[in-house]
């Protein structure tokens, strides 16, 4: 994990409304590496495979390489993550037909074991807001089914927890709550794309803090987003010991011009929008990239959906390296069950190497690989 009197609310780590352009047209072939799992998902194009043309986060080149991710898990028998539990604190999930709410269409009942909703008190954490339906279809929306996108770690379970409101919002022994209840219940990861205000310490919240050990303590890797105030500090939960920390890049594989930076990053994985302000040849300041399309609530209505543009942020990086992790633990690379500890050093260990070399504050241990994490010894 980490090597090296504020507002008490966390908020979701995304920026919705910070879309910058359309996908890009679906038309023409698409050509892949040879013998890499492609899904048929068609992005609402004619052509099958059209979702590679709008998820550069996951096949582009500055992506995660998921098609190599997946056909290293097909031949280790556990197809997109299979069986492994991720558990996503967030804004509810539309994972269910519970009038007036629909379940997300290209989200599979079977993906979903019982969640909780700690802000109504009630079993029914349905989402109100959108955030996150849209961070759980990216971990896990159907793939392979010719519809719609894909979900990175397609094959493994879910676990909605809702602990932000409608506004997306919480205050720590709401979240603490749904940290322990997702640690009791046999999540093997956990997903925060929140954070708290800069200003916050960890003094101010002690609940969430001991909640986020106690899931260490019990094997629960807990990854949270970085933060969206573009500030040399990492903001909390994500700064906490035992927390993968995660920071934000762009489709040209620049740092997100949003992205917390600092000593306590551990990762950046794709979250989209402009390049950041930063000495880096390769890195146009200011430069515009696309957002991170998923299907999630078509303007916050709880009974329509949209393949949505509205989402950019750490909180989008933060959905990739946990279902990442999924993928690595139903890998077998690590073993039948390794610790957070591994999975975290496993993620760095095999990250590609952006910015200054090796560790470095603006990238940590560089873009997170899900073809390198979850390839057996032999084809690395």
């Amino acid at each position: 994990m980490k090597r090296a009197a504020a507002l008490l609310a966390a908020l979701v780590a995304a920026l919705p409304g910070a879309a910058t352009g359309p996908p890009a047209p679906a038309d023409g072939p698409l050509a892949h590496v040879a013998g890499d799992f492609t899904p048929n998902d068609t992005a609402g194009s004619r052509l099958a495979g059209s979702w590679a043309r709008v998820q550069w986060n996951f096949a582009g080149p500055h992506g995660v390489k998921a098609p190599a991710a997946w056909t290293n898990l097909e031949r280790a028998g556990a197809p997109g993550g299979a069986g492994v539990v991720v558990a996503v604190l967030d804004t509810g999930v539309a994972y269910a037909d519970r009038p007036p709410f629909r379940r997300s269409p290209d989200l599979d009942p079977a993906t979903f074991v019982p969640g909780y909703d700690f802000v109504s008190d009630d079993p029914y954490p349905l989402d109100l807001h959108g955030h996150g339906t849209h961070v759980a279809s990216t971990i896990a929306e159907q793939t392979n089914n010719g519809i719609g996108l894909t979900g990175l770690a397609y094959g493994a379970k879910l676990m909605p927890v809702r602990v932000l409101d409608g506004t997306g919002t919480a205050d720590a022994p709401t979240i603490a709550r749904g940290v322990r209840f997702a640690a009791d219940r046999g999540a093997k990861i956990i997903n925060l794309s929140l954070n708290f205000a800069g200003s916050v310490t960890a003094e101010q919240i002690p609940e969430l803090i001991d909640a986020m050990e106690y899931a260490y303590g019990h094997g629960s890797l807990v990854v949270a987003a970085a933060g969206n105030q573009g500030v040399p500090a990492v903001a909390y939960p994500a700064r906490a010991d035992h927390v993968l920390a995660v920071g934000a890049t762009t489709e040209s594989g620049c740092l997100s011009a949003f992205s917390n930076t600092g000593p306590q990053l551990d990762l950046v994985a794709p979250g989209g929008g402009r390049d950041a302000w930063i000495r880096d040849r390769a890195c146009l300041p200011g430069r515009r990239g696309r957002p991170i399309y998923q299907i999630t609530l078509a303007r916050r209505r709880v009974d329509r959906f949209a393949m949505s543009g509205r989402f950019v942020g750490t909180s989008m990086a933060a959905a990739h390296v946990s279902a990442i992790a999924a993928l690595v633990v139903a890998s077998g690379v690590l073993g039948p069950d390794p610790s957070p500890e591994a999975i975290a050093e496993r993620l760095t260990r095999t990250a590609h190497d952006l910015g200054a070399p090796g560790y470095d504050v603006r990238y940590g241990w560089g873009l997170v690989d899900a073809g390198a994490a979850t390839a057996p010894p032999a084809s690395r």
